[in-house]
Order: C-alpha cells, then structure tokens, then sequence
C-alpha cells in the first residue's frame, strides 16, 4: 500500500520500489509510529476529525497491532508497503476498514517520521544513559579496589610520571561523565514535536500542538513547520554523542591492548573478554578491545556520511532525508554494545601490581624530585636541572635506578646531597606529593573516587506529602503516563484540587515520581495516579511511595485500599490480593464511566486489607532514605 497512489497512472517498477522502500530499516519505528498514531487520532477527534466512538476504535486497533509486534507475530519482510508508516496505516485498514483511512488527516509522512525517529531517539538515549552509568560504576568500584597501586604515566608513549591506578580509571570516569551530559544535551534538544507541521507548512485542523506534544512526552512543539520537517539536527547531534563517545571507548581499548601486552604485563584480562590464535595456542587476544576500537570507525563513518547528505539540501523535505536512519539505527547499536563490552572488559581486569610497580620505578620518573630537591637546597632551578640530567645519565651508565645510588655517588655531582635524598626518591613519595585538586596522590584520588560514588553509586532521596510547587511535575509525570494508557488523564485544575492527595518522590531536589491517595465517600480508598520518570525506574520508588500511602490509610484508620492496574504483580508484592472489579460501584461510577476502554478494560482489581497486615512503620514526617542504585 502506498500513500500517494492517486496521482500515478501506473505503479513503480520492482528496481525503483526496492530502491525506493524504506520498511526494510525503519520498521523498528513500528512502536512509535503507533504511539505518534494514538497521540494523533486523539488529536483529530478533539478537532471533529473523528467521532469518540471511531478515536476509539482507532486507538484500539493500535494497541492490538502493537500486541502483534510485541509477541513476534509480524514479519516485516513479508510486506510490499513502502515504510512503516504504510504498513501500520494498512495493517489498521485491514482491522477496521474505511475509518482507519481518516487516521492520516492533516498528517504528512514529514511530521510522522520526524516524530517518530525523536521518539526512538529518546528512548534509545534513555537507554544509552543507564549503560553509561553502569560502566562509570564499575570503574569506580575498579578504581577503589586498586587506589593503592601505582604504574607509570606515559606522555609520548615514554615513561612519564608514576600515576595510581585509580588516577588512570578516573580519567576515563571524566570522559564518560562527558558522554552522559552531551546526551543529556542532546535529549533537551530532541524532545520537542514535530506532529501538526504536515508536510510543510502546518496542518489546517484545530490541533492544541502544545496539548498533543505533552501526551507523546515532548517538552513541548516545534515552533517552526519548515524547520521542523526538515531539521535533523538532533540525528547529527546522537550520532556527534556517538563518536566522541566510541573515540574514548578507542582510547580506552589502546591502553588496555598495550597494558595487557607482554611487553608491560601491568593487567591480565580474562578469558571471557579474549580468544585465542588458530595456530599459535600461547596466545590470548584482546579481541573485545580490538574490536572495540575498530567500530570507532564505522561510526565515525556513520556521522560523516550524514554531515554530507544534509550540507547541500534545500528547505523543506527531501528524500534525501531518508539516509538518516540506517547510520544513526546502527551507531547508537554500536555504541551500546561496546559499552556493556567496556563493563565486561572491566570486570575482568586483574591487576599485576608488581611489574606495575617495576616499570613506574623504571624510566628515572623521579628525577624532577631530584631537582626539587637541590632547589630546596637553594640551588638555581637550572643549575638543578643540569646536575640532576648529569646523575641520571650516570645512573644509566651503571644500569642502576637513582634510589640504588650510593650517596657518596650523588655526592659527585653536588655536596647538597645528603642522606634525607634518599625518602623523596620513593615510588610513593613521588606519587603523594601530588596531592593539589585533581592530582594523582592518595587523597586527592580517594576524594573523587568519594565523590563519583556519591553522584553515581547512591541517589539520596525523600518521599513526602505533596506540595502546591510540585504540580508541575505531577502534571507531567500524570500526562506522560497516561499517554501511554497506564493511568487516567487528569486535568491540571483537578490536580491542583486533589494536590493533598498525593505523595511524591524527590531525588536530588527533584520530584521524580507520585502517587495518590483517593478516599472515596463509602471509606474505601484508592492508590492512583502512580507514576515514576523514566530516568528513575528500577529503584524502588514506587513501591516506597505505596508503602508511604498505606501507612497514611491506615493513620486515617481505614480499612481497604485497592488498584486497577495492568502490572498486577507489582501490588502482589506490596501485600495486594486480588478482587472483584465489580465490587468496586464507587470507582466505576467515578472514573470508569468517563473512560475510552470501559466496554474493553483490561486492567485487573486488587486489594489491601489494611487490618489484615502487621503495622508498619509510621511515617507521619517525610521519610529520608540513602539507596544504593
């Protein structure tokens, strides 16, 4: 099916329909071409587009087509439609026949894809940014483990200076720290809503732009149709994040290939980040790192190849545009990978401390102390320089470390030096006297060591009632959810009203998830309205915030709470039993009759006894947690 046949006379030729056809790459945008749609035909029905019986079909049929594509019962390769724009519109065809031809009104396939790619793009640096934090984890916890050891800084690839080993880790620690903030850039800048620019110049419904934006998740609309259908500026952007991100990965795997050679022998990797030669059976290859270094370049490629394809192109779109995808799909599939390699890679890192230690002793590194030293003697930095470049050249004559001299040999070049030398020639000494702000001595490598662990390794955070300074993030963590058919819409004003029902979670400063607690006339209570940000999920929260809720019901001396949710299981955990939906006359005559899915709902009824449990905990003050993450 293709969405322009009206104006032709004849169909494509099979060469240009498979030079043509992008479904072969962009039907991982099914999920969100789906949700956009969703997003869209509520849209359209507030604009008298679509009636509330047909947006419900509508929606609807969307979901049962993104239950098919969950389950794994699509195969896309089966298809002759063009995009995957095409194929929703007829897979929906299909299911409901003409009203799924009105989805498309006032919508171009120019504001559909852009939606689209900025809604994958989204969720994939979501992703991408919890992959980053674990790795900066796990360095932290290899540096911590390692501060005490000591190997040789190199500048030139020259012995240097001796550096901790956890010095070395935190470098990489501060690049990838870099990675997470140019994406978290990038995400501000991604996250506004194409949808309602048509093809160009907008769409000519009375579409609340700013309204559709909110329910996609969008901070807000493109302000700009010309610019919004045509720009791809937070492709470049992804894909900028991308190869800085993998040039670091590349440096990373370059000291680790040369550190793990036999020729410095300061680290073994293990078995299951390297293979082995078909001939010679000594070997064991840092095949992970080699190959991480290597797809440095594919991405790279990847970055280019759009900066070209986009140079010469005139305003709005053009097919062009297309080449977008393919690079960006893979360089962010590349990135990740080497990633959780990365984690691997770290994870297997036994360190071999004492040829560390041989080699950062090795190279007359502490002959800058040696000099400081006459200096402290009152002698001239250069007069200095040129007797401490006389004793090395000695020492390397008769192959002997400066701390292996005698003193009277010392005593040769000046008769400054004294037996008090010998102490501020140790590895350690050297080592520690570097203790300034971002130095590689002890105390300052186990401050930020500290705190990265306090950034990174544990989030500190408060569950409390709900306050009026709030509303703003309850609106949008609300409005995001129940975007996605997770909880009920709720207007601003009536959250306001209902502002001390709820209960939120505040990471950091910032309310990250919320709940409420709704006491119906009869004394039975509800827990609604619960939902946790995206970049929050995974840590507990919304258990602590149910939990929170059920002492403020049982403080209030009830004696049921119940839910209507998807994720069972979930309230299982909490203690909830499950129970009778039409048990419940206060909820359906409140809520459920106002909602789109009543004569289908699929969403299951469980209780809480509250006498039935041992009390908890009392909670009447905000509770104040540290959590590792």
């Amino acid at each position: 099916m293709a969405l322009w046949g009206g104006r032709f006379q004849s169909g494509s030729s099979d060469i240009f329909k498979a030079f043509n056809d992008s479904l072969p790459f962009d039907h991982v945008l099914v999920k969100q071409d789906i949700q956009g749609s969703i997003g869209w035909s509520k849209a359209i029905q507030k604009a008298g587009v679509l009636t509330v019986e047909e947006q419900q079909q509508m929606e609807q049929g969307l979901l049962d087509l993104a239950a098919r594509v969950d389950a794994g019962e699509v195969d896309f390769s089966e298809s002759s439609a063009e995009d995957i724009h095409s194929w929703v519109e007829s897979e929906l065809t299909l299911m409901l026949g003409d009203i799924a031809r009105k989805l498309h009104t006032g919508r171009s396939r120019n504001d559909q894809v852009s939606t689209d790619l900025r809604l994958w793009s989204r969720e994939t640096v979501d992703v991408l940014l919890k992959t980053l934090t674990m790795c900066v984890q796990e360095l932290l916890n290899l540096a911590d483990n390692n501060k005490h050891h000591i190997l040789p800084g190199y500048t030139h690839l020259q012995r240097a200076q001796p550096v901790r080993f956890a010095h070395w880790c935190m470098a990489y620690v501060e690049m990838l720290k870099r990675d997470i903030s140019r994406l978290e850039d990038a995400r501000v800048r991604l996250n506004q809503s194409p949808l309602g620019c048509a093809a160009l110049a907008g769409t000519t419904y009375d579409i609340d732009r700013y309204e559709l934006a909110e329910s996609l998740g969008f901070d807000g609309p493109c302000m700009n149709s010309l610019d919004a259908v045509s720009d791809r500026d937070y492709v470049l952007d992804l894909l900028f994040a991308a190869s800085t991100g993998m040039m670091h990965l590349s440096r990373f795997a370059e000291d680790l290939i040369f550190f793990n050679s036999g020729e410095a022998n300061f680290i073994s990797l293990g078995d299951q980040v390297t293979s082995g030669s078909s001939l010679m059976p000594q070997k064991k290859n840092p095949d992970a790192l080699e190959l991480m270094r290597g797809k440095t370049g594919r991405v790279f490629g990847s970055l280019q190849a759009l900066l070209v394809t986009l140079k010469g192109l005139p305003l709005a779109y053009n097919k062009d545009m297309q080449e977008d995808k393919q690079g960006l799909f893979d360089a962010l599939e590349q990135w990740s990978n080497c990633l959780f390699m990365m984690k691997e890679v770290v994870n297997s890192i036994e360190l071999n401390s004492a040829a560390c230690q041989k080699a950062a002793r090795e190279g007359y590194a502490n002959a800058t102390e040696l000099a400081d030293y006459l200096v402290s003697k009152g002698v001239p930095f250069r007069t200095a320089h040129e007797i401490t470049g006389a004793v090395v050249l000695y020492a390397i004559n008769q192959r002997l470390p400066l701390e292996n001299l005698r003193l009277d040999e010392f005593q040769q070049f000046s008769n400054l030096i004294e037996d008090d030398v010998y102490p501020i020639l140790e590895l350690e000494y050297l080592v520690d006297k570097r203790s300034i702000l971002g130095g590689t001595g002890i105390e300052p490598v186990e401050k930020v060591i500290e705190q990265n662990r306090h950034q990174f390794g544990s989030a500190k955070f408060v569950v409390r009632d709900a306050k009026l300074t709030d509303i703003r993030a309850i609106v949008k963590l609300v409005n995001y959810w129940s975007s996605r058919e997770e909880n009920l819409p709720r207007g601003e004003e009536d959250l306001i009203r209902s502002i001390r029902d709820f209960a939120v979670v505040e990471v950091n400063g910032q309310v990250c998830a919320c709940a409420a607690l709704y006491v119906y006339s009869t004394g039975l209570a509800e827990i609604r309205s619960l939902g946790v940000s995206v970049n929050h999920q995974g840590k507990g929260y919304g258990q602590k915030l149910c939990r929170y809720l059920l002492d403020r019901a049982k403080e209030m001396s009830l004696l049921k709470v119940f839910v209507l949710t998807r994720k069972p299981k979930f309230f299982e955990n909490l203690g909830f039993n499950p129970g009778d939906k039409d048990a419940l006359p206060e909820k359906v005559m409140k809520d459920c009759d106002l909602c789109p899915k009543q004569n289908n709902c699929d969403e299951e009824a469980l209780l809480y006894h509250l006498s039935d449990h041992h009390s908890m905990p009392q909670m009447l003050n905000a509770i104040e947690i540290n959590e590792v993450v």
